[in-house]
């Protein structure tokens, strides 16, 4: 399952990630992920709701921050990413994508 939670302001921000590492911290080198819940944890999707969700919240601008093998590769089918917007940490891919 893929985890999801939008934080509405003037442009809406779409936190989502694997829900399996929802509560964990990551780090490599100086670089840190931390998947807390407060910001990731609402919704919990399947692939393809995921991707949906995706699609639609492209279109109105929004923002996201993207934590996770599925959530990854649901932002890559929602066109959302490229490959060469993926990084990772401990071998989690993440992506931040402002549109």
């Amino acid at each position: 399952m893929i985890s999801v939670k939008i934080h509405r302001s003037y442009r809406e921000v779409v936190a989502i990630a694997d829900s399996d590492l929802i509560g964990k911290i990551f780090e490599e080198g100086n670089l840190q992920l931390n998947v807390k819940e407060n910001f990731y944890k609402d919704k919990e999707l399947n692939f393809e709701e995921a991707v949906e969700l995706m699609i639609d919240q492209k279109k109105e601008d929004a923002t996201f921050n993207i934590i996770g093998k599925n959530a990854v590769s649901a932002a890559l089918e929602a066109g959302i990413i490229s490959e060469e917007g993926i990084n990772e940490v401990q071998d989690i891919p993440f992506a931040l994508v402002l549109l």
